[in-house]
């Protein structure tokens, strides 16, 4: 197995409120699927080597924006990121509203119509991770798996902040 990817992720939410079960419920899915399978890397700076894996992630909103902290398996510092939130907040809003919608028709909604809304889900999810990747660009890499995963992360957080 690869060292360039993330083996631990950590949610700073301590000063959000308490998330709903459902918003708890997706946290734990996307932070399993995460550390299930992930591509993750710090690229080396100038010179600088390459910093190696595997890689502990803290997220975190302080401030108003959207904190990344990097660190080592022993759990030294390598890289914190502070992105701001204003590219992400319209992506997050739609994502929530056809979340919200796709809920409600699982409910009582014939298939067709559960799967029409199920693939305007995945686009707007995709949305969230290219937003992403353009964020990080620079910062760090990643595949574009692992980038819908942090996303749905990055809604958990913005969703209680």
């Amino acid at each position: 197995m690869s060292n360039l990817r993330i083996i631990h992720i950590e949610i700073d939410d301590t000063r959000l409120a308490a998330p709903t079960p459902e918003i708890e419920q997706e946290r734990q899915v996307a932070i399993f699927d995460l550390l299930e399978d992930n591509s993750f890397a710090l690229p080396a700076h100038a010179g600088e080597t390459t910093p190696e894996g595997p890689f502990r992630v803290n997220l975190a909103i302080r401030e108003r924006r959207l904190v990344f902290e990097v660190s080592d398996e022993e759990r030294q510092k390598l890289a914190e990121f502070h992105l701001s939130l204003g590219p992400f907040r319209q992506v997050v809003k739609d994502y929530f509203q056809i979340c919200e919608s796709y809920f409600a028709a699982v409910k009582n909604m014939p298939p067709s119509q559960i799967e029409a809304i199920d693939m305007a889900r995945r686009g707007i999810h995709n949305e969230g991770a290219r937003v992403l990747l353009e964020r990080l660009e620079g910062k760090a890499e990643m595949d574009i798996d692992t980038a819908r995963r942090l996303f749905t992360l990055i809604c958990v957080l913005h969703f209680g902040g």
